[in-house]
């Protein structure tokens, strides 16, 4: 009896542990891309940018569109202006995230493609490049980062209505994000669920 009883501490504590790991295995290049811009901003006596969870969603959204583009001398940062990639299905991306496009107008994304997203070369095409004049902008006050592949995008946003990137409410967008955070929580218990099962 004692031995099972050791067997479901083990199992309960693999699963709290496996539950924390795919929270925290989260923290990236895109909170170390944050970290840094932060760090660079400060050096020119900028505040620092809040994380904004509604920029980050459109950030990752942009970021899988453009996962599959290879990085060339005419993407990200060194696309010439004017000439960026364009993002398609713009309005469902915004849906996705349960935002309206009257409160992103003010804000900026600003796309970049750097091999296996080294976090030197990460900043230095944000800092060193047509991306600077906007992180050195004082108009800016938060920042949402999302990645996928090669392809790292940071979205600027404002403290003005019209570049907060609020959730809209008219989509019931709180329902949604509730329920997929409770589908979330079910997975991982399940997961745990189908272990214990397992072990007996």
């Amino acid at each position: 009896m004692a031995s099972s009883s050791s067997w479901l501490h083990l199992l309960f504590l693999l699963c709290f542990l496996w539950m924390n790991l795919t929270v925290k295995c989260d923290i990236d290049e895109e909170d170390t891309l944050l970290q840094d811009i932060n760090k660079y901003r400060a050096s020119l006596n900028l505040t620092a940018l809040t994380k904004n969870d509604n920029a980050e969603c459109l950030a990752d959204e942009i970021a899988d569109q453009f996962k599959d583009q290879p990085c060339t001398n005419t993407t990200g940062a060194n696309t010439v202006p004017g000439t960026e990639p364009q993002i398609a299905d713009y309005p469902n991306l915004l849906a996705k995230c349960h935002l309206n496009i009257s409160n992103t107008g003010d804000g900026i994304v600003m796309p970049a493609c750097v091999p296996n997203l080294v976090p030197d070369l990460v900043l230095s095409n944000y800092t060193k490049s047509q991306y600077s004049k906007n992180l050195n902008n004082t108009k800016y006050t938060g920042a949402g980062i999302g990645s996928d592949g090669n392809w790292i995008v940071v979205i600027l946003t404002t403290s003005t209505p019209e570049g907060s990137y609020v959730t809209d409410k008219s989509n019931n967008a709180k329902n949604a994000a509730s329920l997929l955070s409770k589908i979330g929580l079910g997975y991982n218990l399940l997961f745990c669920l189908i272990g214990a099962l397992l072990m007996f």
